[in-house]
């Protein structure tokens, strides 16, 4: 589902990616763990073309991502061919980014109505359906400011999903909540895992990544160090600097 070949990003001097090469199969959960800076979310973003790669390749589907190769040469997609690929990829930031002046069940709807063209009818009735599955049926009337973070990055998810998308990426999207707030949200990202969404993750929580993930990725310097099973990078890391980097998390 996701292909990387030797992605490389930087801002300025500054190298955020340094040839990551990985690759995510169909109705696997791949977790990206590491220190802040080592070129993770930029990685993300890179996916949907957020953010615009300096060399390499990327693939979602089989389709090259925000480029076209036209006589043996790559040329940048215009917006509106990017913003066609981006329906088929959801994610999920680390702030919620609602509409605040819509309910939630207006958030949910928005893109399907004015994005995929649905009637409003059908788009109301698949954003009650996921909102129930998030556990917020009984709040799909009320205002962002009047949920709380957990329940707002909850609606972000359903939002996400009401595009149908092939691929779900997460930013940390626990990282702004309050800890009791946590374990709402991964309950959700567990439940779509169980379904079989596609999912990258990058995330500093560790048990989930163990425990959802079907391989993790310990980044680093914008490469990847370690890449494998959870059990094998989380529990026996081959390479120093990924065991350095758990003692101080676990």
């Amino acid at each position: 589902m996701v292909k990387a070949v030797q992605v490389h990003k930087s801002f300025g001097r500054v190298k955020v990616l340094n040839g990551v090469d990985l690759e995510v199969a169909p109705r696997e959960v791949l977790c990206i763990v590491g220190p802040s800076g080592s070129g993770k979310s930029t990685f993300l973003r890179c996916i949907n073309h957020l953010e615009k790669i300096d060399a390499g390749q990327l693939f979602v589907d089989g389709e090259l991502v925000g480029y076209a190769r036209r006589g043996g040469k790559m040329h940048e997609l215009g917006e509106r061919a990017v913003a066609e690929q981006r329906k088929n990829i959801g994610m999920v930031f680390q702030r919620f980014n609602l509409f605040p002046h819509m309910t939630a069940l207006e958030n949910v709807m928005e893109a399907p109505v004015r994005v995929r063209g649905e009637s409003r009818a059908t788009a109301r009735e698949h954003a009650v359906k996921l909102l129930d599955q998030v556990g917020l049926s009984a709040r799909r009337d009320m205002y962002p400011a009047q949920l709380s973070g957990g329940q707002q990055q909850r609606v972000a998810i359903a939002r996400a999903l009401a595009m149908r998308p092939k691929l779900m990426l997460f930013d940390e999207p626990t990282s702004a909540l309050d800890p009791e707030l946590v374990g709402e949200v991964l309950d959700v990202m567990r439940s779509l895992a169980e379904d079989g969404m596609t999912m990258v993750v990058v995330t500093h929580e560790m048990g989930f990544a163990r425990e959802v993930g079907d391989a993790v990725v310990f980044m680093d310097g914008g490469v990847v160090v370690e890449s494998g099973h959870p059990r094998d990078v989380l529990v026996n890391p081959r390479h120093a600097r990924t065991a350095a980097f758990l003692s101080k998390v676990l």
